[in-house]
């Protein structure tokens, strides 16, 4: 028992520097390991959005102090979101697991395939505006 909860707070401590690090969601890296841990697909995602609240907390709170937070994008995401979530929530639980991991392993893959070929900023593109 010991031993699980030190290997769950490297985790945590990993992931979370991950995040702040490069900006990820965290999930793209607690799901994957806490599949590896045996939980199921459904209880992995569960998982890591609760497990995921506290650091967001944290690292809006520095990325603020650093008026990094482009806050005029911040309201239109989360409407979004809510509702977003709220739909997608409703529909994991619906969806058998074979499909969700397919779904997820998915996502990873155009995730990684945009940053690898995507288009590079160019020098004159302008700085967003984070004040």
């Amino acid at each position: 028992m010991i031993a699980t909860a030190v290997g769950l707070v490297a985790l945590g401590l990993v992931t979370g520097s991950l995040v702040g690090l490069l900006g990820i969601g965290g999930g793209v890296v607690y799901v994957p390991l806490l599949l590896a841990l045996g939980l199921p697909q459904l209880d992995a995602q569960a998982t890591s959005l609760l497990a995921l609240v506290p650091g967001a907390v944290t690292a809006t709170a520095v990325h603020a102090g650093r008026r990094n937070v482009a806050w005029g994008h911040v309201a239109a995401i989360a409407v979004g979101s809510l509702g977003g979530i709220a739909v997608g929530a409703a529909t994991a639980t619906s969806v058998p697991e074979a499909v969700l991991r397919r779904l997820f392993a998915l996502l990873l893959v155009a995730a990684a395939a945009r940053l690898l070929v995507g288009r590079r900023p160019s020098g004159d593109d302008p700085e967003p505006d984070c004040q």
